[in-house]
C-alpha cells in the first residue's frame, strides 16, 4: 500500500532558515542565558539577603545590614550560576514524531507533542526578548484547558520557522 502525499509531513521550505529536522537535540541560543541567569540570581538573592542574612546576623551577633548585603551578593552569584546551568539544560528537536522539548539535569523532563495534537501556535515576546532577538514558542495542544508546551528564549528565526513548519504539518494532517 502506498502512502498518500498528504499523510507525510511537508518538507521544510527552502526559504525558511535551515531548521534541524533530525533527531539531534538543539540548544537554546547563548544570548538567552543572560535572562535566565538574571532571573534566577534575583530569585535567590532576595530571600538570601532577607532571610538568611537576618538569621546569620542574629546568630553571629553582627550588624544586620552588612550581613544581609553579603548574603544577598552570595545569593546573586549562586543564582546566576544556577540560571546558566538551567539554560544549558534546555533543548528542543523536530523530527518525524513531532516537536519535543527537554529540560533538566538531575530530574530530566522530556515532552513530545505529536503534530496530530497541535491545535494552534503562538509566539510571545517581552521587551527583553525583543531586544535580544528571542521569542517564546507556545504550542497549544488538544486536551485540558491549560494544555500547552512553552519553549522560552528561542532565537526569533528558529521560533518563526518552527511555528511555520508545525502549522503546515497541522494543515496537512487536517486535510486528510
Amino acid at each position: 500500500m502506498t502512502e498518500s502525499p498528504a499523510a507525510s509531513p511537508p518538507p521544510l521550505d527552502a526559504g525558511i532558515r535551515d531548521l534541524p529536522a533530525s533527531s539531534a537535540w538543539q540548544p537554546l541560543p547563548r544570548r538567552g542565558a543572560l535572562l535566565y541567569a538574571g532571573g534566577a540570581a534575583f530569585a535567590i538573592a532576595i530571600p538570601s539577603g532577607l532571610g538568611l542574612g537576618m538569621v546569620a546576623a542574629a546568630l553571629l551577633d553582627q550588624p544586620r545590614l552588612p550581613v544581609a548585603i553579603a548574603a544577598a551578593l552570595v545569593g546573586l552569584v549562586l543564582g546566576a550560576a544556577v540560571g546558566l546551568l538551567r539554560h544549558r539544560r534546555i533543548g528542543w528537536k523536530l523530527d518525524g514524531d513531532g516537536f519535543a522539548t527537554r529540560r533538566g539535569g538531575l530530574w530530566r523532563s522530556e515532552t513530545l507533542v505529536p503534530v496530530s495534537r497541535v491545535q494552534h501556535l503562538d509566539l510571545e515576546r517581552g521587551p527583553l526578548e525583543r531586544r535580544l532577538g528571542l521569542a517564546t514558542l507556545v504550542v497549544h495542544t488538544a486536551g485540558t484547558r491549560m494544555a500547552a508546551v512553552k519553549l522560552p528564549l528561542l532565537a526569533l528565526d528558529d521560533a518563526e520557522a518552527l511555528r511555520t513548519h508545525l502549522a503546515r504539518q497541522v494543515e496537512a494532517d487536517d486535510a486528510l
